[in-house]
């Protein structure tokens, strides 16, 4: 197949990554992409935010399937300019989009189709946000309401740190001031036709900037799967993810198919594992990051496959997806002063060595090419590289990610260091 991939980040990376793994050989293009991605695919010129763009380069260059990366697309329609146009396309669109677009339309979806979450209060004024904290009480939880590029989400049991956190979202419009929720998290894929869900396998990741998960949220610093632990609670994690597919992914499919805006693309259901039960935290409408780079590794079922059946409506035809029993994760490298004020611009070396360790891949979240003939890549963002390493173990797979990620030398760099420790021990 020739397969469009739209993004430029380390979700996308991944998932061109497990394209090229498959036997047959697509083509693969990719708009605007990165420097790694530019290894593994032909980069196109077009703007993935133009949906009249993309669609007449689709048509033009006879593409099969495109993929939908990031957020920003999906919530600015792109995938509804190529469905109008036939073109099959794995993300939904503009309307459905709106679950991860709109924490506030996530909460009535979940509402609606009676889905496991915490409260929340509405808060579109400094007084409402007030009034919501006493309501809800410490530890405070405070979202913004829209996009924000995965950092849009504090908690704390600082009242004034929560309250700065709502006042620098409200001049955009509301917050959301929820519940706090505790327990261990777990990341769930579902792919969906619009009536049809095929989950993916369960993964972890880490949002916190330093180690212990101290530090302020981040995009995520790195992530693990499987997750051995949830045989302890629910039996296995087969009998989990069928209590999640039940409850949470088919009720909200439904009702945005009810609504007259089928979710056609990638499910992301943000849980908690409190102890009243499975709580959803958030819904993404798109490929985690960094949890596809922990997951794809171990996907045997090809991907394109998939999302072509997800696209075309033929989901149900697909058996579940099959995993390999290795482990994998990885480790995020983020720039200096990530995620406050990164600092970009800087030279990375030692890539090759990195990749030469055994069972490692190195993914690519923002990197340029060199400025001259020989030269370094370049730091362009605070997520800079993610380590991904598979192994039979979590020990194997954490000393492979760790020797590989200390033959990285980027000025300034930093990473988390406990990534997967715990299910090592």
């Amino acid at each position: 197949m020739k397969i469009l991939v739209l993004g430029s980040g380390a979700r996308e990376h991944a998932i061109i990554l497990a394209l090229r793994a498959e036997e047959d050989a697509h083509d693969i293009l990719a708009a605007p992409g990165n420097a790694g991605i530019a290894q593994d695919a032909t980069i196109v010129g077009v703007d993935p935010l133009d949906g009249a763009a993309v669609t007449a380069f689709a048509n033009e260059h006879a593409v099969d399937l495109v993929v939908v990366g990031p957020e920003a697309p999906l919530v600015a329609g792109v995938a509804d300019a190529l469905r109008e146009r036939g073109i099959p396309v794995f993300g939904p669109g503009r309307a459905a989009a709106q679950l991860e677009g709109s924490k506030a339309f996530a909460k009535r979806i979940m509402e609606s189709a009676s889905v496991p979450t915490g409260r929340a209060v509405h808060a579109a004024t400094a007084e409402e946000v007030e009034a919501a904290f006493d309501e809800l009480g410490s530890p405070y939880v405070v979202k913004a309401d829209g996009l924000a590029a995965g950092k849009g989400v504090i908690v704390t049991e600082d009242r004034a740190e929560a309250r700065a956190h709502a006042a620098q979202y409200l001049p955009t419009g509301p917050v959301l001031v929820e519940e706090f929720l505790s327990g261990p998290e777990v990341s769930l894929f579902f792919l969906s036709d619009g009536d049809t869900v095929r989950a993916l396998s369960p993964a972890q990741d880490f949002k916190r900037a330093l180690d212990g998960d101290e530090g302020p949220n981040t995009g995520g610093m790195g992530a693990y799967s499987p997750l051995p632990w949830l045989a302890e609670r629910f039996g296995s994690e087969e009998a989990f993810v069928q209590q999640v597919t039940d409850e949470i992914a088919l009720p909200v499919i439904r009702q945005l198919d009810a609504e007259g805006t089928p979710f056609i693309g990638l499910l992301y259901a943000g849980l908690i594992l409190t102890d009243k039960g499975v709580r959803v935290i958030e819904f993404n409408a798109r490929f985690g990051d960094p949890e596809t780079q922990v997951v794809l590794p171990r996907l045997r079922t090809p991907l394109s496959a998939l999302l072509l059946a997800a696209a075309s409506g033929t989901l149900e035809d697909q058996p579940r997806p099959e995993f390999s029993d290795d482990v994998a994760i990885t480790v995020v490298l983020a720039s200096e002063g990530y995620p406050e004020a990164p600092r970009t611009g800087r030279p990375i070396e030692g890539l090759e060595d990195a990749a030469a360790v055994e069972g490692v891949r190195i993914v690519h979240a923002a990197t340029a090419g060199p400025d001259a003939p020989g030269g370094s890549l370049i730091a362009t963002g605070g997520r800079v590289l993610n380590v991904v390493a598979t192994g039979s173990g979590f020990r194997d797979a954490r000393a492979r990610a760790y020797e590989a990620i200390g033959r990285i030398r980027l000025d300034g760099a930093h990473h988390r260091t406990d990534i997967a420790a715990r299910v090592a021990d």
